[in-house]
């Protein structure tokens, strides 16, 4: 892993003081605090935060969602709803990646990838990480919409026993496996005119978030377009290679998806190389999970879900 000169991009409170290029250890910075790095031998960007002091105790890999950024991920409107300053005050460094396709290594995919493709890259890239960085217990993944299909194509990756190639558990969002018959009116690949699909009642966001957040869009790639309609037959096949535990959390007005119980048990059944996942539906939210104002909660129950992956893992010597 290359890490590109610090670019600290926002803090939880205070200030603080971020290393050189080399990124290894970051001293003086509050938790929360931001910087830029690249992944994958210089081809993927990210934005990573870590504790305050001491080594991770596991580093948690946010996945970004259809035409989003690592922003999405940082409370652009409100600050105590960032996961990145949540996830580092109890001691886990955060990396939000950018996908394939998307931010920095689209001069290297200018089509992007499909997402099988995108979570070997990744894979990869986390590896290279895990070489030259602390990263505690291990790997535990939270992918939310477009980017949770690639994070349960991650999950399915090959993955080891030891810290450095463990995954501990798999959070997903906004990401199930049928689309709704709303969305499915949407011509060809379902990506046009979905405004009401992505957000659900404008209440259930703080004042200046659809301003805020024209800055976190980005272009769609075309090979992730393509895929879009092919996603539930692939589900099931990318869901029984998955071996660690996973948590599923569905807005209360998700309009993706659907998520009726007949659909939502055999959803859960085709994770069979693991216990059932759980099923989570949050109040007062919309797709957009991590930045609504019900964001606070969602993130506590993810990491909650984290603790428990954490208490599973076998103690060291």
């Amino acid at each position: 892993m290359n890490t590109a000169p610090a670019e600290p991009l926002g803090a939880a409170t205070g200030a603080g003081t971020v290393t050189g290029a080399s990124g290894a250890t970051r001293t003086g910075a509050p938790a929360g605090a931001v910087e830029r790095i690249v992944l994958g031998s210089g081809v993927l960007g990210a934005w990573r935060a870590v504790p305050a002091s001491g080594d991770p105790r596991s580093v948690l890999v946010a996945v970004h969602g259809r035409a989003m950024s690592p922003g999405y991920f940082a409370g652009p409107v409100a600050p105590h709803s960032s996961l990145l300053a949540l996830a580092t005050s109890l001691g886990h460094t955060v990396i939000a990646v950018e996908r394939p396709g998307y931010g920095r290594s689209r001069a290297s995919f200018p089509l992007g990838l499909p997402l099988a493709d995108q979570a070997g890259l990744l894979r990869l890239a986390l590896a290279e990480y895990a070489a030259a960085h602390p990263v505690g217990a291990g790997f535990f993944l939270l992918g939310h919409s477009d980017g949770g299909k690639t994070a349960l194509h991650l999950a399915g990756e090959p993955w080891g026993e030891a810290p450095a190639e463990r995954l501990l558990g798999l959070d997903l969002n906004g990401c199930g496996r049928h689309y709704s018959p709303a969305a499915a009116r949407f011509p060809d690949t379902l990506g046009g005119g979905a405004g009401a699909l992505n957000w659900g009642p404008l209440r259930l966001y703080p004042g200046g978030t659809f301003r805020a957040s024209r800055a976190l869009l980005r272009a769609v790639p075309a090979a992730e377009e393509a895929e879009t309609v092919h996603w539930p037959a692939r589900f099931p096949d990318a869901a029984a290679k998955v071996r660690c535990p996973v948590r599923l959390t569905f807005g209360e007005y998700e309009g993706w998806w659907r998520l009726d119980p007949g659909e939502l048990a055999a959803v859960t059944a085709c994770f069979t190389r693991t216990r059932p996942p759980a099923v989570d539906r949050l109040p007062g939210a919309g797709h957009n999970l991590s930045l609504g104002l019900a964001a606070p909660v969602y993130h506590l129950r993810a990491l909650m879900f984290l603790e428990e992956c954490l208490g599973t893992v076998p103690a060291a010597g």
